[in-house]
């Protein structure tokens, strides 16, 4: 019998059956497709690859302000692709020589629990101690006349196409949609957001939403909020999107749409209602503190128990599951997970937004610091944005938000200060050196005391 099987093989799947090896548990990892999950093979990884194309294209188009010439600049989707899927395959390698080396069981098929201690995998019965579920997510559906038509693509689909579209459409300004955005905006497309709710962005921090609105504008995309989509015509070789806004109707042509619309849970071939394991109107896992389900030795990490549907989220749940398994206390962080999105200008976020105290009754104050007057900046030619920092009445930092360049490196450090409660009089004195983004954060935690060097004093 095994101490543990693991269905899903994305960054929560793996690194739990790392962890649990290392832990000394017999594990078997059953994954029916590459291991790395979305994240590797149709998400993070790849986007990620195309955003370092669209971030050279995005620096070439400003060169005349670094007194370069550049004439005759072609981009090519086809080798784009290549190469992202070169990149992909050679860290899919990378996390299966990872196992081996763990001496994890790896079974590439299907899997169906048939009890709570058996899993049917490849005509065989599994017979298990534990079963963690790691299943994952996959785009959502919009219940949207017109949505079942060519030339309409979800966000894995998008991530194939050889050819840049004159004109794409992104349904959904949340991550994913504004992500795409940036990136196909520099390889050429002329792209279109239709965003339902009033705002972009809206479980960020409602200043930052806001200011990357600007920032969108000033690159030639075109944001529609506070509009619904009611349908999706062909039109002879083109789309025809037709929504309702603020202003009235809308018409909108396009090559290519993108329904970004969120992802919902995979679970399908799992028989978890045959075993009773509950689940949410969503059709999200129930999980308690420990991951566990509601049938003893059934847990479950990842995006399939909804929440913060984020890669370094799986991992570290699929983590501190297995130390839960195994007996140990295993715990994550949940007031200080880093999420960022990147587009231009880069987006990182930990701990509570504005909003979000108001909610929770905290009172607070703000220290804010421009990228306009900083020097690395400056330097870089990448002045937009600022870094906002939140603090209690303790002074201890809640919040960290970043708007600007690199926002997703200098983020780590705001994710300290939230994590162990730090206090903005204690960070004063944190030598940060000179010239470099990071005296951004220093200057705007020190701007919560009105104590910033680099700041004009301001009324309080």
């Amino acid at each position: 019998m095994k101490d543990l099987v693991i269905i899903g093989g994305g960054p929560g799947g793996y690194v739990a059956a790392i962890r649990a090896r290392q832990l000394g548990l017999d594990v078997t990892l059953i994954e029916k497709d590459a291991v790395g999950g979305t994240c590797l093979n149709r998400g993070c990884i790849p986007t990620k690859a195309y955003y370092r194309n669209a971030e050279i294209m995005h620096d070439l188009s400003r060169a005349a302000e670094f007194n370069l010439s550049v004439e005759g600049l072609k981009f090519n989707m086809e080798q784009a692709r290549e190469r992202k899927d070169r990149i992909v395959k050679n860290l899919v390698k990378g996390v299966e020589k990872l196992l081996a080396d763990h001496r994890v069981e790896v079974l590439k098929a299907d899997a169906r629990l048939t009890a709570p201690d058996t899993v049917a995998v490849s005509g065989q019965e599994i017979k298990t101690r534990n079963i963690l579920l790691a299943t994952g997510s996959i785009p959502a559906s919009l219940p949207l006349p017109g949505a079942e038509l060519d030339g309409v693509v979800d966000s894995t689909a998008l991530l194939e196409i050889n050819k840049v579209p004159p004109r794409l459409a992104i349904i959904g300004g949340g991550v994913i949609g504004l992500e795409y955005a940036c990136i196909f905006n520099a390889f050429g497309s002329q792209v279109t957001v239709i965003e339902y709710l009033p705002a972009i962005l809206s479980l960020l921090d409602g200043e930052i939403g806001k200011r990357m609105g600007v920032f969108l504008k000033k690159q030639g995309i075109t944001v529609h909020t506070g509009t619904a989509l009611e349908k999706i015509e062909k039109n002879g070789n083109e789309l025809v999107l037709t929504a309702n806004g603020k202003k009235g109707d809308l018409s909108i042509a396009a090559d290519l749409v993108l329904l970004a619309a969120g992802r919902r849970p995979w679970t399908a071939g799992l028989e978890l209602e045959a075993l009773g394991i509950a689940t949410d109107a969503h059709g999200f896992i129930k999980v308690d503190g420990n991951f566990a389900t509601n049938i003893p030795g059934i847990y479950a990490i990842g995006d399939v128990i909804g929440g913060l549907m984020l890669a370094h989220v799986a991992s570290e749940e699929g983590i501190a599951a297995v130390e839960n398994i195994a007996g140990h206390k295993g715990q994550v962080h949940y007031h200080a997970v880093p999420s960022c999105i990147f587009a231009f200008p880069e987006i990182a976020t930990v701990g509570l937004s504005e909003e979000e105290c108001v909610n929770k009754g905290i009172n607070y104050r703000i220290g804010k610091f421009n990228f306009a007057a900083n020097g690395k900046a400056m330097t870089l030619g990448q002045t937009d944005g600022l870094v906002k920092v939140i603090a209690d009445e303790n002074d201890v930092i809640r919040g960290v938000h970043i708007l600007g360049p690199h926002a997703s490196d200098l983020i780590l450090e705001g994710t300290i200060l939230v994590q162990e409660g730090i206090k903005a009089s204690d960070f004063a004195g944190t030598i940060h050196a000179h010239p470099t983004l990071g005296e951004a954060l220093m200057e705007a935690v020190l701007d919560v005391n009105g104590q910033a060097i680099h700041l004009s004093p301001r009324k309080r």
